[in-house]
């Protein structure tokens, strides 16, 4: 991976599985296991998204299986009996789907998939049909970038703008994803507003400073 990805478009998945409302339930299963994947968007008309239909949606078929359905009186225990005896994707999907368009951040991405409890959202356009699918290891992808890399931006992006004339040039070194900024600045109060632009920065997993000011007094340690 080049560069910095810093929206959903950069890491989705663009060829995705798909079903109609009409697929029966075998098909479906049979389309996990081809595509190795736990969830499969349902589509309708010209690939509008109308819902999901995840691993979670037919585990009710077998856990009822030999259930006695009077136990079952919570709402949410009813949902899934109702599932138990659904055949068709239009009778087992969540509806409506939870999904996050292409120019998303991956932030807001996972800010979606966490309060969603889910592990992949459909992809979708502005007029809701399917352009591809973003999964919690899509996201993960930002940590394959090398410390070069990270040094690079956090160096042209962050360093150079934000400590315009230090006393002494600011070093940038990065291991496994954690950055140390290490020299001497004129204004130690810029080093808590490095500490956030440098956390923001994508595949940074820590950072740390060993930044002194014009007293010569350390500031070590991590930044929050």
């Amino acid at each position: 991976m080049h560069g910095s990805p810093h929206i959903v478009s950069d890491v989705m998945t663009h060829t995705v599985a798909a079903i109609g409302p009409g697929a029966g339930f075998k098909e479906i299963v049979k389309l996990m296991e081809q595509w190795k994947v736990s969830a499969l968007p349902v589509v309708e008309g010209e690939s509008r998204v109308v819902g999901v239909v995840s691993e979670a949606d037919l585990l009710p078929k077998e856990e009822f299986r030999d259930g006695d359905p009077d136990r079952y009186t919570q709402v949410r225990r009813l949902a899934d009996l109702a599932k138990a005896g659904g055949v068709t994707a239009d009778d087992l999907m969540t509806s409506p789907a939870v999904t996050v368009t292409a120019g998303a951040t991956l932030a807001q991405a996972a800010r979606i998939m966490a309060h969603a409890g889910v592990k992949r959202l459909p992809v979708v356009d502005e007029l809701g049909c399917l352009e591809g699918v973003v999964s919690r290891g899509d996201l993960l992808k930002v940590f394959l970038r090398s410390d070069e890399d990270i040094a690079e931006e956090v160096h042209r992006e962050i360093v150079s703008s934000l400590f315009r004339a230090p006393l002494s040039p600011i070093r940038v070194k990065v291991e496994e994803g954690v950055v140390t900024l290490s020299g001497r600045v004129r204004d130690t109060s810029l080093v808590p507003v490095a500490a956030r632009l440098v956390r923001a920065v994508e595949g940074v997993v820590d950072v740390g400073f060993d930044l002194a000011g014009p007293e010569h007094l350390p500031e070590t340690g991590q930044a929050g």
